[in-house]
């Protein structure tokens, strides 16, 4: 039996693209581009401004690439240069804000919402949160950041991350529920 590879060495690719190998860096970003505009997307709304963010992280990416230690995956460290761009492009846009009133954090929210809402509709919900709930919960719930690695991101108590966060499922739940009620309303 002949077995096929499918990718191309990845420690390979790397060890060329360091070399600024034109080729090795294009099979780089075909291979990553689609992940990559998945993370900036689930920060930025407008897919252009995504699409703008991914490039400008894969040139950082392609800049600092001999920084990669091989310890952890490529993939990994590539997600942590596009949520700081994320972040970064955010910041230089004015948009991220974070509330400060009501500190407390009460897990009353009801993990437990059945629903047949599709992804997109999800990613919807997502981006009408305001930008610093939506921020913190990208990364606490998709990229799986803890409150203390959050805080120091953002340059935030980590009692906020927590109150963002809080703040955000509360508010999902909300909007999903009268999804939810819309959609049984309907097929009556």
């Amino acid at each position: 039996m002949k077995v096929i590879q499918l990718h191309k060495n990845e420690t390979q690719l790397i060890k060329r693209a360091i070399k600024n190998n034109r080729e090795a860096q294009h099979v780089l970003f075909e291979m990553y581009a689609p992940k990559m505009l998945s993370v900036c997307r689930y920060y930025i709304k407008d897919l252009q401004h995504a699409e703008s963010v991914m490039l400008d992280g894969f040139f950082k990416v392609f800049k600092n690439l001999s920084s990669f230690k091989d310890e952890g995956s490529f993939e990994g460290w590539m997600r942590k240069i596009m949520v700081r761009q994320s972040i970064s492009f955010l910041r230089q846009q004015k948009k991220i804000e974070f509330s400060v009133e009501d500190m407390g954090v009460h897990d009353d929210y009801d993990n437990n919402i059945n629903s047949n809402i599709e992804v997109s509709q999800i990613q919807e919900l997502i981006d009408e949160l305001p930008e610093g709930y939506k921020m913190v919960f990208v990364m606490y719930a998709i990229e799986g950041y803890k409150h203390h690695e959050i805080s120091e991101l953002l340059n935030i108590s980590e009692g906020t991350s927590k109150s963002q966060l809080f703040k955000a499922r509360k508010m999902l739940q909300e909007k999903i529920k009268n999804i939810n009620k819309s959609s049984s309303y309907g097929a009556i």
